[in-house]
């Protein structure tokens, strides 16, 4: 993630991209001492890019952010590169790749190419399995017959999860509370003789209670880098079994059919069970609320050439241009402040889990998530 780096004085000297053919420009800029001292006083990133959107101009917090190094321009970098977007190379580089069709910064330069001011949010998947929420705005100009764009960059990712962690604490968790005071309300209120299966059902919802807290903690935990996995042996079936068996009970459940397939040959596997449980309960959750009443949602596992794979399956399609977006933070189908759970499969599994996470979804065959595990985790 962008870290929060404390501003020194530096004398307000502009710092450029070096021998570029824009030259016109930039020495402008490196000479009005006023340009110098404004754009180096904006406390977010600003950039100028060249109509082949390649970033011939950054203002210090850029540098301070990033890491970079003036000289590191030269290798005509564009926005997607010098933030380590996850499909910065693919196509014919930042912006052509499908995945930056989605994209708020792609988007925003597009317009400005053409002339138009723009504001979008940009959601970038690092290569490192953690993601970027930003906010662009981009503004066009034009210097010795050249199209040029300025864009500025603010970064809005501690915003974001915070309005998500509202939603799940202020909404989520406080309905599941609010259930379970009703539960003890009303146990209070009934013989001793009917009281016995209603505290099963406060059991399962002080777990549930439980559960979502721990999840929202672990979360945190993983973004800042302070996980610690808690690596034990589990039986494949076993740990599949349990969980459609939790899951039956559970309200997205209601009205569907929840099928496991499990293997003749069980194995045992070295991992931490319970963040492997949290990402295939996000798989399960998912997909029991993308179907429909009567609609069957089947759990699977096999090895695969000595790795393991957990799947998910559900007949509904995803459209494609939800599939684009999928693993990005904050982007979600379910409306404002969601989209902490793909997010977080992806960060549990290639940063703590050793393996990955995919899907496939079409018209004819439906949803499949997949993870893939390595039998054994190394420490």
């Amino acid at each position: 993630m962008l870290q929060t780096i404390e501003r020194r004085p530096t004398g307000h000297s502009l710092i450029i991209a070096p021998d570029t053919p824009d030259g016109n420009i930039l020495n402008y800029l490196s000479q009005n001492p006023l340009a110098s001292l404004l754009v180096n006083a904006i406390p977010d990133i600003m950039l100028i890019l060249n109509d082949q959107r390649e970033i011939i101009f950054a203002n210090e917090i850029f540098y301070r952010d990033t890491g970079l190094k003036p000289s590191d321009l030269k290798q005509r970098l564009r926005p997607g590169q010098a933030f380590r977007c996850a499909y910065a190379n693919e196509g014919e580089g930042c912006g052509t790749a499908e995945f930056c069709t989605a994209c708020g910064a792609a988007k925003a330069i597009r317009s400005s190419l053409r002339g138009v001011e723009a504001v979008e949010v940009c959601r970038i998947s690092r290569v490192d399995g953690h993601s970027l929420d930003l906010q662009v705005w981009t503004t066009p100009f034009m210097n010795d017959g050249q199209r040029y764009t300025i864009l500025s960059i603010k970064d809005i990712s501690h915003e974001n999860r915070r309005q998500a962690l509202e939603r799940i604490f202020f909404h989520d968790i406080l309905n599941t509370a609010g259930t379970l005071q009703g539960f003890i309300n009303l146990i209070i209120s009934e013989p001793a003789t009917e009281q016995t299966e209603m505290m099963g059902y406060l059991q399962r919802l002080s777990e549930r209670l439980l559960e979502e807290i721990r999840t929202q903690r672990d979360l945190s935990y993983a973004e800042n880098g302070e996980l610690q996995p808690n690596l034990l042996p589990i039986s494949a079936n076993h740990f599949m079994l349990e969980l459609a068996s939790a899951y039956r009970a559970h309200p997205v459940a209601e009205g569907k059919q929840l099928v496991v397939h499990t293997t003749e040959a069980d194995i045992e596997m070295v991992t931490d069970p319970v963040l492997l449980q949290r990402v295939i309960s996000n798989m399960l959750k998912n997909a029991l609320e993308a179907s429909e009443a009567s609609d069957t949602v089947t759990m699977s596992w096999h090895i695969d050439e000595g790795v393991v794979e957990f799947t998910v399956h559900n007949p509904a399609y995803m459209p494609r241009s939800v599939q684009l977006q999928v693993f990005q933070r904050s982007f979600s189908t379910k409306g404002s402040g969601r989209g902490l759970g793909t997010y977080s499969m992806r960060l549990l599994t290639e940063c703590y889990l050793q393996g990955s996470v995919s899907f496939t979804s079409t018209r004819e065959a439906g949803t499949h998530f997949f993870l893939r595990l390595p039998l054994k985790v190394m420490v």
